[in-house]
């Protein structure tokens, strides 16, 4: 029985290893590809790492400001969105949490049917343009305050601590917002962390709405940025009279793109990976 045990986790592990390796190796040519030369993608277009490196394609990236515009813009959205987004869920949650609150089924249900209909573009786009929020970042905060996938998962959490524990401090004269902030919330660490990094990816990988209700340049979000940039590069590889000049080399420029997107979240990542499967798993312990 051992011996069958052990051969299973090895042929596990092998299965485990290629699969990583599979998973891995897209990400490392990507990673080679921004730093190569379009001769040396033509060669070889699947690389671990340039012959030749060069940090050519992300000076074109980079060059003429508008990455460091959207770079700016979107992390100034981060920081309205996140703590905006995270406070109007964890109220709602704890709310509907309570036995004790009026309606809270009807209430419930009320949004849970927002999961399934969806009015659509054109009313957000009207209703912006009546409140004169076009062309402004609050365009892309204020109507996404509250994930209902995200808001359920936390509120069945708060819903499965001890109803004894809330109890015990309103005996002690602690309102509602006190009980929240005070109890409540440090005992929700993981699941916030997580549901945190997952608003803050939500917000940084935003582009269609921003594509379609911010116009000014000065203020355009980085996906926005990065999708316009790519758009140009492909352009330009599409005439001939640019494409023979070699003006742009446009799958590493596309590869820069990626590697410039995806960097701070997998900085962020680390930071928050301990909290990231215990957060995962522990919203469905009580429904």
């Amino acid at each position: 029985m051992k011996k069958k045990i052990e051969l299973f986790e090895i042929i596990i592990t092998i299965i485990l290893s290629i699969w990583g390796i599979v998973i891995i190796f897209p990400f490392i040519n990507v990673i080679a590809l921004s730093f190569s030369t379009e001769n040396e993608y033509l060669q070889t277009p699947y690389m671990f790492f340039p012959r030749h490196p060069t940090l050519e394609n992300f000076k074109k990236l980079i060059g003429g400001g508008q990455i460091l515009i959207g770079y700016r813009t979107t992390l100034l959205v981060e920081l309205i969105s996140l703590p905006y987004c995270l406070f109007l869920t964890i109220s709602l949650a704890y709310a509907l949490s309570r036995p004790s609150f009026p309606g809270k089924k009807f209430f419930l249900l009320f949004f849970i049917f927002t999961m399934y209909f969806y009015g659509g573009i054109v009313p957000m786009y009207l209703w912006l343009r009546q409140l004169g929020l076009m062309n402004t970042i609050w365009s892309i905060i204020l109507p996404h305050g509250i994930n209902m996938f995200y808001f359920l998962i936390i509120r069945n959490y708060i819903a499965s601590l001890p109803d004894s524990i809330s109890e015990s401090a309103r005996i002690d004269g602690a309102g509602e917002w006190r009980i929240l902030f005070r109890i409540i919330l440090p005992l929700c660490k993981p699941i916030l962390a997580t549901f945190a990094l997952f608003y803050a990816v939500d917000r940084w990988n935003e582009w269609y709405y921003p594509m379609i209700f911010i116009r000014k340049q000065s203020i355009v979000p980085l996906q926005v940025v990065l999708r316009n940039i790519v758009l140009v590069a492909e352009n330009a590889m599409a005439s001939k009279s640019e494409m023979s000049a070699g003006f742009l080399f446009s799958i590493g420029l596309k590869m820069a793109a990626v590697i410039v997107t995806i960097a701070p979240i997998m900085l962020v990542y680390p930071f928050l990976q301990k909290y990231f499967v215990k957060g995962m798993t522990i919203g469905s312990v009580k429904g």
